[in-house]
């Protein structure tokens, strides 16, 4: 009688389960950030009777997510809120992600938004008083833009209209 070989060591297993290395390669980030994320709960893993982790193939999507977000500037915080609220163990469903794609949506646009004015506003007088002082005799005279609150007040939304 023939033994059977444990999931490590099942060849058929092997292809649904991937190793730490197997994840970052994949993924293109060091094996220390897909320990890392799996100690933060943003992916999950088994273990063999070795103890090393092992990881389904929907690992890879939850990674690519979470570096999307990164790249776009969401905190670890709200990607694990977010993953918090799909499946665990089984691959998201397009409608799991249709409805992540509509929560983020807005806060995505807004960010845009955010992003345009800067670039768009960066080389005029921002509210602050300190961008440039040759130029803010024109755009905030006396430094009025104060009287609308801390901080880059032009930038952040607010008008000089109603301050002369």
């Amino acid at each position: 009688m023939v033994a059977k070989n444990p999931p490590e060591d099942n060849p058929a297993h092997r292809d649904d389960v991937l190793t730490v290395g197997q994840v970052a390669d994949r993924c293109g980030v060091a094996p220390s950030a897909v320990r890392y994320y799996d100690e933060q709960g943003l992916i999950v893993s088994t273990r063999t009777s070795g103890g090393q982790r092992r990881f389904n193939r929907e690992t890879i999507r939850r990674i690519s997510f979470i570096l999307a977000a990164q790249r776009v500037g969401r905190p670890l915080s709200e990607v694990r809120e977010t993953l918090d609220g799909l499946p665990r163990n089984q691959t998201p469903s397009q409608n799991d992600w249709s409805r992540v794609s509509t929560n983020w949506r807005e806060r995505l646009d807004a960010q845009i938004e955010g992003l345009t004015q800067l670039r768009d506003r960066l080389d005029e007088c921002i509210g602050c008083g300190c961008l440039s002082l040759d130029r803010c005799a024109i755009y905030n005279p006396e430094d009025k833009a104060v009287s609308l609150g801390a901080g880059a007040r032009y930038l952040l939304g607010d008008s000089a209209d109603g301050l002369a």
